[in-house]
């Protein structure tokens, strides 16, 4: 059944854009380019950044007044089909971050992956959860840090790629989508586009050349469309598809998974680059020290209880190797 949850009346739920620009001109946040000779190496990164420890993610501004220690802080969380049920589902952690961090917390809705990303690197946002295939895009464009990632008890973290299809549709294997109509969901959603790209050849179908793509806009309009029938299947993150059958969003006996990956990193959760270190700790230890059990978010997220540390450079290599294989080139462009 599908949970109803009452709209929160707190003030965790969206932030005006208008009133955002507003608070965010008020701390001064800037984002001024390093100097070629002051920055020995940048890799993927905006010329804005540098990376000079060579750990992939933006370094800290060099200039000590660029830190920005501001209030409210702004989180957001990755797009999805109905905003305020999830900013009832983050209220919990919403609170804990307020507590630890002795700041006025706010949660912005987010309408795309783009626009998040511009969010960060504009300033109007300073902690974010982005998806899987996003994450590299934050990261490079807007200065993103990843430190945090849902996990379960022993540390287990991750989501696999599966096709679904309806039962009745006739496609028993990834040979069978030849001629057919598939749902891929944006161009930089890891399980929903590049990966399939990356993956499917190896199987002997190639996106493109074998079925036709139509993109969705979003991993639970991919499986909405296969259930109503409008695509023949749809590649999604096995996260999302578990907890649309956990609100009663679609039936699973009508469906069929007819390929699986393996495990990628789930969303990212992320600051930006030009926080003050001693609220970049604060932040670190909200997340840690959270306890997401008996929880709507720790109910929402099956099999996941806690936060657990990752680093972009070790935990998105997969992710960075896809996207290489699909010729993804980390610009403003490409997001969109």
């Amino acid at each position: 059944m599908l949970r109803r949850l009452k709209r929160s009346k707190s003030r965790s739920l969206r932030l005006p854009l208008s009133l955002l620009t507003t608070l965010t001109l008020g701390c001064g946040i800037a984002f001024a380019a390093q100097a070629a000779d002051e920055c020995p190496q940048r890799g993927d990164l905006a010329p804005m950044y540098c990376d000079a420890d060579g750990d992939l993610v933006a370094d800290a501004p060099s200039d000590e007044s660029q830190l920005i220690d501001p209030d409210p802080l702004v989180f957001a969380y990755t797009p999805v089909e109905d905003p305020a049920i999830y900013a009832d589902i983050w209220e919990p952690f919403i609170e804990h971050l307020r507590d630890v961090t002795g700041k006025d917390v706010r949660f912005y809705a987010v309408q795309s992956n783009a626009a998040e990303i511009e969010a960060m690197r504009s300033g109007r946002i300073q902690v974010a959860g982005f998806s899987t295939g996003p994450t590299p895009f934050a990261v490079n464009l807007a200065g993103a840090v990843p430190f945090a990632i849902m996990g379960s008890d022993d540390g287990e973290f991750g989501y696999t790629l599966q096709v679904y299809t309806r039962k009745d549709s006739g496609i028993d294997e990834l040979s069978d989508l030849k001629g057919k109509r598939v749902a891929h969901t944006s161009p930089t959603s890891n399980s929903g586009n590049l990966a399939p790209r990356a993956l499917f050849p190896k199987q002997g179908i190639t996106p493109d050349e074998d079925y036709e793509v139509v993109y969705s806009g979003s991993h639970d309009q991919s499986m909405l469309g296969v259930v109503a029938g409008d695509y023949d299947a749809a590649p999604v993150a096995s996260e999302v598809v578990d907890r649309m059958a956990e609100r009663g969003l679609y039936d699973p006996e009508e469906v069929k998974i007819v390929f699986e990956s393996k495990r990628f990193p789930t969303t990212s959760y992320t600051y930006a680059n030009n926080l003050k270190p001693e609220l970049i700790d604060k932040i670190k230890e909200a997340f840690f020290s959270f306890d997401m059990k008996g929880t709507e978010l720790g109910e929402e997220f099956d099999g996941v209880t806690k936060f657990v540390p990752v680093t972009y450079q070790k935990d998105w290599e997969v992710i960075r190797d896809i996207q290489d294989a699909n010729g993804i080139v980390y610009s403003q462009e490409n997001v969109e």
